[in-house]
């Protein structure tokens, strides 16, 4: 990682010289977070505070047929020395040919239509200190062609270098005490291992497609037993075949994502499928109402990784459709073998031009020794996050 670091500061300075043509944006947050119950663990807390910044340098150039972008992020953390951590989220070079596109460097790249999870989402690595629900993701270097045709988008994808997922440290909350020191991976060349993935994505009428297959290392570890009471990360090569699709017909919009991995260690198929269903106008006014619902399959059942094998996902979304962007999500996932219950809300609201409040709360209810959340049950949480956007 040190070179990419070396690197960022060679294009910082590069792009210094050529400021006029040079956009800057970012945002810097403050963010608190007060859990309700006390800790398993003395040396866990109950109330954390941090800081993030978050910059973005973007320059194009050549009639905007070549392109840099910077993205990094850095948050401190009050107590977790692991959730203190800083990443390069986009450090990459867009040349676009007459009928190709080609990035490298480190970017990001989103597969995925469903709310409760992203199933085909695999290019990048998830940053699991930042927050338990997989949506903030570390930078993952990468060759990329992209075509677009009249039968679709082609992405063809070469990814020389294997980020582990981030864990919560030792007195970090929500946590799974994980020794990221002693991982190890099924290939013999390491976090050297090269991948390879590709994608092909079409519209037909209000129908979105895409379709997927990607081949390497994990970004999913399997959890090893290791010192009593911790697990020690394993990477397997998968191979893995993905379906998203997504159909918007009047007020419904129909989604699934669906795929099938195989290892070495086990062959399995997930999907989740729902709809959300959308009151525009609700009471007269200029607010819309959103109902979601989702379920959630692992033919593994109980030997899943994933706290998700056999789910419903119920929730609503709230858009004000004010001047302020007023959003609120709001929702619980029920587990129909085992009724373990995990509850929901996000909301976010703009102060004027520049400033941006949130807020996020979590819970997880009647929870089994053997499923994964069990290890949060402790951990119910609110968190408020203020944030000046740049």
């Amino acid at each position: 990682m040190k070179q990419f670091y070396c690197f960022s500061f060679l294009l910082l300075s590069l792009l210094s010289a050529t400021a006029h043509a040079v956009k800057l944006s970012g945002n810097i947050s403050i963010q608190s977070r007060l859990f309700q119950h006390d800790a398993l663990e003395t040396n866990q807390h109950n109330h954390y505070n941090s800081f993030a910044l978050e910059p973005e340098i973007y320059h194009a150039w050549d009639n905007r047929k070549q392109a840099v972008n910077f993205a990094a992020f850095y948050r401190y953390d009050q107590y977790d020395d692991e959730r203190t951590h800083a990443d390069i989220r986009e450090l990459s070079w867009l040349k676009v040919f007459d009928n190709w596109e080609l990035t490298v460097g480190v970017s990001k790249v989103f597969w995925g239509v469903t709310e409760s999870q992203h199933l085909v989402d695999i290019i990048n690595q998830t940053d699991q200190v930042e927050n338990t629900d997989g949506e903030d993701k570390l930078g993952q270097p990468m060759i990329r062609f992209s075509t677009e045709r009249d039968w679709g988008v082609l992405d063809l994808f070469v990814l020389p270098g294997f980020r582990e997922r981030t864990f919560a440290g030792i007195e970090g909350r929500p946590r799974i005490i994980i020794d990221t020191d002693a991982a190890t991976y099924e290939s013999d060349d390491g976090d050297h291992h090269i991948d390879y993935a590709i994608r092909w994505l079409s519209y037909f009428d209000e129908i979105e497609l895409g379709l997927s297959y990607f081949s390497g290392t994990s970004r999913e570890p399997v959890l090893i037993p290791s010192i009593p009471g911790s697990f020690a990360p394993h990477y397997v090569i998968i191979n893995q075949i993905g379906l998203d699709v997504q159909a918007i017909i009047e007020d419904w919009t129909w989604k699934l994502e669906t795929i099938s991995r195989k290892s070495d260690i086990e062959n399995y198929i997930a999907a989740t499928a729902g709809f959300e269903y959308t009151l525009y106008g609700i009471f007269e006014t200029d607010a819309d109402l959103g109902i979601v619902v989702e379920y959630l399959f692992d033919d593994r059942d109980e030997l899943a990784s994933s706290p998700f094998q056999n789910d419903i996902t119920t929730a609503l979304r709230w858009a004000l459709n004010d001047t302020q962007s007023t959003e609120v999500l709001l929702g619980i996932i029920t587990d129909l073998d085992e009724s373990v219950v995990a509850s929901f809300i996000e909301a976010s609201r703009r102060i004027g031009s520049s400033f941006k409040l949130t807020l996020e709360a979590r819970a997880f209810n009647n929870t089994v020794s053997n499923r994964p959340l069990h290890a949060f049950r402790q951990d119910d949480f609110l968190q408020v996050g203020f944030g000046w956007y740049f």
